[in-house]
Parts: structure tokens; C-alpha cells; sequence
């Protein structure tokens, strides 16, 4: 592992609580690009997963915002920091690279949150590891290609990394494709792309391939984590609709939703950051141990028992009996 800050003093600082340390770390071969905000150590650390093409700095503010929680981020091979791999890599993959990245830094239990791109991966994770997994949160993210697409003029301007490398392009697109706040006030959209500096086009597409055919409906019911979704009302991106799709089938999971669009943690950094450390501090969510077959019919039984009363609440509303 290199670090690639000055030693003494400076050394020192880092390791106070709510500082950001950037370090280079090699994993089995790939360089990462890895950033660790320091806590005050009185819970598992928090593994981020960022969106597609960004770079860790994006999620600074996020960072920023937390009050005792250790969180470690890193830029995905082929963007920011990380150089690109060889050949294409699948989320199973960032898996296991996040795994081993864990286990360089000494922790053997995480927390693990993903933003947008990052969901899928966050996800993945804790269907690949969890033992190491305690808690997921899934914020403005969708189960794979199997989700409700934005509309046909959001995916295209999603399609290519222009946006990270052309800040005029950035400036015209951005309301339109994170919406909330980047509606009302055009100033976070420069704040926002002056922090841009990860999308490189072999990384992007890389990052594209990667979600290619991927989806995690087959087994989003053995999901152990208690989970929290985090979904923004206005997301052009990512429709509200697939935290509901999330919720209804990971067995242990609650929704909320917050007032703003796609990047609420950019824009809500603090409002954000309370839910999340609110939700993995909260003594009253834990794993039931079950088997696999109970928790399936458990999230079988939440299925029916949801549809249920979706029925019995009509039947009022219109006069009938259900």
C-alpha cells in the first residue's frame, strides 16, 4: 500500500475524526484509487459504491456530512484515480476486488451503500458476501436491466461520458438527467462538474458492459441485510418505481423517499448522511438467522400480505367488499 500524503504532522491529522485520507492501494495487481474518512470507530465502516463514471471526489460532500462513521470509497478501475484493467470486468467482479480491498484495510464486517451504478454493485456485494455484509443501502438505484427505464432521451444522454469531460455539455443536460435541485438552481451544476474528473471512454464503456444482462431479481428475496432505499421523488435517471420494486423484494428493507432527484447525496449531503447513519445505528434492525427457504417464504408472505391490502383499501375507497 502507498499513501500518497506527507508524513508527521500531516500523517497525524489525517487519522482525526472527519478527515478524508486519499491513498493509492494495489489489489492483487489493479491500483485503486481509494479515499477513507476517518470515524470515531463505534461501528463498522461504510463501503460507498459511486455512480457510473464518477470519481470519489463527487461524493466528498457526502462524506463531508457524516458525523461518526468511518467510510472508505474507490474509484472503479478505469476512472479517476484507477487505472483501467485489461480486459472488461462484471459486478461480481468489483465484488470481489471491494472484498479483498476490506480485508487489506483490516476490517472484517462493513456496511455497504450504493449510489445509481453503484447500487447494482452494492447489491451484488452483499448477495456475494454476506457474513462480511451487516447492513445495504440502495440510494436512487434499480435491480439491474431489469428495471423501469427513464425515458428514451435520459438513456441517450447517459449513453457516453461526455458529460464529464465537456462542462458546456454538462451545464445543458444536467437538469434534464438528475433533475430536483438542478432544476432550481444552475450553481450546483458548475459546483457539481468542477468536481469531475472520472469518466474516461474505455472506463465508461467498461462500466456499461459490466451491467450488461445483469439483474438481481432472482435472489433480491435472500438478501439477509436489513436494507434501507433511498429513492429521489424527481429522478428523471432512475423512476421512483424501482425503490418500490427494491423494497417489496428484499425481505428486511424500508423506503424512503426524499424531496430532490437523481444525485440527493450531492445536493442533500446532510439530509442524507442522517438517514443513512440513523438507519445503520438503529439497535432495533438485525438479522433474523433463517434459512434460505424461510426467508423466501417470509418475502412470499410480505408479497401477498402487500397486494392484500392494496385490495382491501380499494375495496373501502369504492364501497365494495373485498
Amino acid at each position: 500500500m502507498t499513501d500518497n500524503l506527507d508524513s508527521g504532522d500531516q500523517a497525524e491529522s489525517v487519522a482525526k475524526s472527519g478527515a478524508i485520507e486519499a491513498r493509492q492501494v494495489a489489489i492483487g495487481g489493479q491500483l485503486l484509487q481509494v479515499a477513507l474518512r476517518h470515524g470515531d470507530g463505534s461501528a463498522p465502516p461504510l463501503l460507498l459504491f459511486n455512480g457510473i463514471g464518477a470519481n470519489w471526489e463527487l461524493a466528498k460532500p457526502f462524506l463531508e456530512a457524516l458525523t461518526s462513521t468511518t467510510a472508505i470509497i474507490f474509484d472503479v478501475p478505469g476512472v479517476g484515480g484507477s487505472p483501467r484493467p485489461l480486459l472488461p470486468y462484471r459486478p461480481s467482479t468489483l465484488a470481489r476486488l471491494a472484498a479483498a480491498l476490506v480485508a487489506e484495510l483490516g476490517y472484517t464486517e462493513i456496511d455497504v451503500a450504493g449510489v445509481s451504478w453503484g447500487g447494482g454493485i452494492a447489491q451484488q456485494f452483499a448477495h456475494q458476501y454476506p457474513k462480511l455484509c451487516r447492513r445495504l443501502v440502495l440510494a436512487a438505484t434499480a435491480p439491474g436491466f431489469t428495471m423501469v427505464p427513464a425515458s428514451p432521451s435520459v438513456l441517450w444522454k447517459m449513453a457516453t461520458p461526455r458529460r464529464y469531460t465537456d462542462k458546456g455539455y454538462m451545464n445543458r443536460i444536467a437538469a434534464d438527467i438528475y433533475g430536483g435541485s438542478f432544476r432550481d438552481d444552475p450553481s450546483l451544476i458548475g459546483q457539481h462538474a468542477a468536481a469531475m474528473h472520472g469518466g474516461r471512454s474505455l472506463g465508461y464503456l467498461y462500466q456499461l458492459l459490466a451491467m450488461s444482462g445483469w439483474t438481481s431479481l432472482p435472489w433480491l428475496w435472500s438478501l439477509p441485510q436489513p436494507t434501507l432505499v433511498l429513492m429521489g421523488r424527481d429522478d428523471p435517471l432512475v423512476p421512483p418505481i424501482n425503490g418500490q420494486i427494491l423494497t417489496s423484494l428484499i425481505p428486511n428493507a424500508e423506503l424512503r423517499m426524499i424531496e430532490d432527484g437523481h444525485l440527493f447525496i450531492v445536493t442533500r449531503p446532510a439530509e442524507t448522511a442522517a438517514l443513512i447513519e440513523a438507519f445503520l445505528a438503529d439497535a432495533s434492525r438485525h438479522v433474523e438467522p433463517s434459512s434460505p427457504l424461510s426467508r423466501l417464504a417470509g418475502w412470499v408472505g410480505n408479497i401477498v400480505s402487500t397486494f392484500g391490502g392494496r385490495r382491501d383499501t380499494h375495496a373501502q375507497q369504492t364501497g365494495r367488499k373485498s
